[in-house]
């Protein structure tokens, strides 16, 4: 295989003018909360399942372990992705270690749960906080007492001014 030398260095040009002009990948969004679909192939029973960051849940005889979430801005491709650690515990026997590693919401086949009973993929990732108010920072609300103003154009008679 040979290298096309003009290819390569305007491979290297673009990086350093994306670098030097301040282009920048959004950072992801870390999420509170995995969301996981769950599924036991012998009873067909499909699950949703909320992991919160740091926290263990149970399904079936899988413990499953939330590290990390993180999601892409609205800006980008949509994405969600998670760091799961997945353990069996069966009665009278070690637990077993299942899976740990990144799950991809995009592409659960890329690293994906190998279990003859069960299946396990990245839904999505969500946030415990509220969504910020879309007010201005700098907008004070309106007393009790003063009417709320209004972004109408039109006079009490209904005419426009």
């Amino acid at each position: 295989m040979k290298l096309n030398p003009t290819g390569v260095v305007a491979a290297g040009i673009g990086f350093i003018l994306a670098g030097a002009l301040g282009i920048n990948m959004a950072a992801d969004i870390p999420g509170d909360n995995v969301v996981l679909r769950a599924m036991d192939k012998i009873t067909a029973r499909v699950s949703t399942i909320t992991v919160p960051v740091g926290g263990t849940v149970s399904f079936g005889s899988l413990k499953i372990t939330a590290k990390a979430c993180d999601k892409h801005p609205p800006e980008e491709t949509p994405e969600a992705s998670a760091f799961l650690d997945v353990v069996e515990e069966k009665p009278g026997e070690a637990p077993q270690p299942r899976f740990d590693g990144w799950m991809f919401a995009s592409s659960p086949a890329l690293s994906a749960l190998e279990h003859p009973v069960y299946d396990l993929w990245v839904l999505d990732c969500t946030s415990d906080q509220p969504p910020e108010a879309a007010q201005p920072a700098d907008a004070e609300p309106a007393s009790e007492g003063t009417p709320a103003p209004t972004n109408s154009s039109s006079t009490e008679s209904g005419t426009s001014q």
